[in-house]
């Protein structure tokens, strides 16, 4: 492992240099060709270090890049490994000019630096160092989704197939403070819409039916249904309705944020959006949504992952803590079809999707190592 600390100390500023050039290539989800031309720059460099490229065309999406390295056949596949991330980001182009891309106070900073361009170029630093070292005997599928942001709604698809067929997968995302992630709630999100009765607030205001009282009932219900203890969360986070001042409101709506922890709890979730009903008779609710991400559980494979992980960190000389969050990945996906999944094994920074994103350079190398030995090593 020291050896590898060493290599990767070498290849430092060529880390930092790929991931400068990833995050001045801006790629907002929204937009195809600016996400083209960032998954252009990962394949190019994906084919320099001997990885067999094939690009996933999207219509209306940026194409996902899938690259594989390392040896072919049925012993190299037995314990392959499934490297998962993305190149989209939120934020819209242009933003360089407000967040450059500069080094500085000891950090990478700029749109996209902790989520995730700097997990993408550590993954092909520990690639390089591999195979430069002839110690890749596996095979690497390195994933990159263009959608992430947006809920993975074309690449989901193509990372569960390409999940099933790996050992392992291991999640580029940033890491949870210095902790890889072994655990992650699911999401899911709904849209309550709500039709009442329209009418003049002074001359006829029992003729009418108020849409927004009914939304305020419907508003108290569905908050009701968070458990802490559990890890279950609902959270109204818009809401709108009513047109004048003096009409009672006809139409009123509010869309909903909910976290789960354990997949049970979506199925409960699910039905109790399917029961509402309006207190009011004259008023109507038409709700749409459900789960989009399963929760990531923290299973016996992931926790094998993890004490691996933990234990090459301790040779490399620092400590590796495990953490769960609220928050979801495309993790959570291949880890609900039963692969065990680590996660959080990017970079080291703060002010994911804020004004101050940013990496801390001093982690790069280590764990950037720390990534390389475990991808030398057996899975499971």
């Amino acid at each position: 492992m020291r050896a590898l600390l060493a290599g990767a100390r070498n290849k430092e500023s060529a880390l930092l240099d790929l991931t400068q050039r990833l995050v001045r290539a801006e790629s907002p989800s929204d937009d195809k060709s600016a996400v083209d031309v960032c998954g252009a720059l990962v394949a190019a460099h994906a084919r320099d270090l001997g990885g067999r490229v094939k690009p996933h065309r999207q219509r209306g999406f940026g194409d996902v890049v899938e690259a594989r390295f390392g040896p072919r056949g049925k012993s190299a596949a037995a314990n392959r490994i499934l490297l998962l991330g993305h190149i989209d980001t939120v934020w819209p182009l242009g933003t360089l000019k407000t967040m450059p891309c500069r080094v500085g106070e000891g950090r990478l900073w700029g749109p996209g630096t902790l989520d995730m361009k700097a997990g993408v170029a550590m993954a092909l630093t520990a690639i390089e160092m591999l195979t430069e070292a002839g110690s890749l005997n596996r095979e690497i599928v390195l994933l990159l989704n263009s959608d992430e942001e947006i809920g993975s709604p074309v690449s989901r698809p193509i990372t569960e197939r390409l999940a099933a067929e790996c050992a392992a997968v291991y999640v580029l995302e940033p890491a949870q403070g210095l902790a890889y992630k072994t655990a992650r709630k699911g999401t899911g999100n709904w849209r309550i819409d709500i039709k009442g009765v329209a009418a003049h607030a002074g001359v006829d205001f029992e003729k009418g039916a108020s849409a927004i009282r009914e939304l305020a009932r419907v508003v108290e219900t569905v908050s009701g249904w968070t458990d802490l203890k559990r890890g279950l969360t609902v959270s109204i986070g818009l809401a709108g309705g009513g047109s004048k001042t003096n009409v009672i409101p006809a139409e009123a709506w509010a869309e909903v944020d909910v976290r789960i922890a354990r997949k049970a709890q979506g199925a409960l979730i699910e039905r109790k959006f399917a029961s509402l009903k309006a207190a009011d008779r004259r008023c109507s609710l038409t709700i749409t949504g459900g789960i989009n991400r399963p929760p990531m559980e923290r299973t016996r494979g992931t926790v094998t992952l993890y004490r691996q992980a933990r234990s090459l960190a301790a040779e490399l000389g620092f400590a590796l803590e495990e953490a769960a969050t609220g928050g979801a990945s495309d993790g959570n996906f291949t880890s609900a079809l039963g692969v065990p999944t680590l996660d959080g094994m990017g970079a080291v920074g703060e002010g994911a999707h804020a004004s101050h994103e940013s990496i801390l350079l001093e982690h790069l190398a280590p764990r950037t190592a720390l990534l390389a030995g475990l991808l030398a090593i057996p899975a499971v």
